[in-house]
């Protein structure tokens, strides 16, 4: 099959949805219309550049003919415009099949998504929270170049500055395809604030990122919930004494337990709580698919598993290593300061690479 037959079918589909999206039944049912607006949006890449590619070759039968009739009747300038239309439209053609290739790799359903992201400090005591912390600000700082909204749903940090735990979310179309190569164990190699000695300490944070879940995508009935309410914990002032606006949910067949306090709103807080409770549920479903790609998964570059070391940070080389793909870059300042694109985008194209050879796994 043509590259251009299998781009066929979902630019068919494209226009299939963007009727049924007038409907007036679909635009009743929420969960209906949402799950195909997300297939719409993820079809429109391909149907555009399906549209220009067929424009394209119809440019190319066009300049064909022309240059065919100028050739015959002897007129040389029609010739060369004709000749130089048709070279212009093949090297669109070009440019599209490799677009469309990429375009046709398996992609992952939540690249779409917004996202949870989850800091905890790991080995290192204070060092390790502080390292959280920088962690934190990386991903604050590379959300606002992209224009994503960070709000934080809960935080543990410490007297020194430092973060134990926090979770926050990130909103704005296409966040996940980006973070999702953030999942794993993360380390950090500098000389600590209270060494006197001068000697380098290695320590550790782990990161998890999950997709966000929208609300009619998964139904959690209220018997399967416990929440309580407790006062917020660190500083706020005669707020956290007088009001109990921190909200911990337990559910209740799973055992997973959710928080949030950052809110002085107990209802907002509880909205925040249910939502992180719907990505971990829905966390569980997807690994459970995954488990029939196991097998495959193990050739990957890197899995994204939450315990694997997925990069390092050196400061006295002021050198940045991801150890999926072998990547290295003395730029640490800069991807501290939000520039992660420097390593994101390596990856996102040691993925496609793996997809082009035709092989399953892929980084996330």
């Amino acid at each position: 099959m043509t590259l251009l037959e299998r781009c066929r079918e979902p630019a068919q589909r494209y226009a299939a949805i963007e009727v049924e999206l007038q409907q007036p039944d679909i635009i009743a049912d929420a969960a209906r219309y949402l799950a195909k607006m997300r297939e719409y949006r993820a079809l429109a890449p391909i149907a555009k550049a399906y549209d220009a590619y067929q424009k394209a070759m119809k440019t190319v039968e066009e300049a064909k003919q022309l240059l065919s009739e100028a050739e015959d009747g002897g007129d040389m300038e029609l010739s060369q415009m004709a000749r130089e239309e048709w070279t212009a439209a093949q090297s669109v053609i070009a440019q599209l099949e490799q677009e469309l290739t990429y375009l046709m790799l398996p992609r992952d359903e939540d690249d779409d998504r917004s996202v949870i992201i989850e800091i905890r400090a790991g080995a290192g005591g204070e060092e390790a929270a502080l390292f959280a912390g920088n962690l934190y600000r990386m991903y604050r700082m590379y959300s606002d170049r992209s224009g994503w909204n960070v709000s934080v749903v809960s935080i543990n940090d410490t007297e020194l500055g430092g973060i134990k735990e926090i979770t926050f979310f990130v909103e704005g179309d296409g966040a996940y395809a980006k973070f999702k190569y953030e999942s794993g164990v993360h380390r950090v190699q500098r000389v600590p604030e209270t060494e006197s000695q001068g000697r380098i300490q290695t320590s550790t944070a782990t990161v998890a990122v999950l997709p966000k879940i929208e609300d009619v995508e998964i139904d959690i009935p209220a018997q399967d919930l416990k929440m309580e309410t407790c006062k917020s914990s660190g500083a706020g002032g005669q707020h956290i004494n007088k009001t109990e606006s921190a909200v911990r949910i337990t559910h209740l067949p799973t055992g997973i337990v959710v928080e949030c306090q950052e809110e002085r709103s107990q209802f907002k807080n509880r909205d925040k709580a249910i939502k992180m409770l719907r990505a971990k549920l829905y966390d569980i479903e997807k690994t459970k698919r995954d488990a029939a790609r196991a097998d495959a998964r193990k050739s990957q570059i890197g899995t994204g598993d939450r315990s694997e070391k997925i990069r390092t940070y050196n400061f006295p080389q002021r050198r940045v290593t991801d150890h999926r793909i072998g990547l290295t870059l003395y730029a640490l300042e800069d991807i501290l300061n939000g520039g992660l694109d420097a390593v994101i985008n390596p990856l996102t194209e040691a993925d496609i690479a793996k997809k082009l050879q035709g092989e399953e796994g892929t980084l996330s």
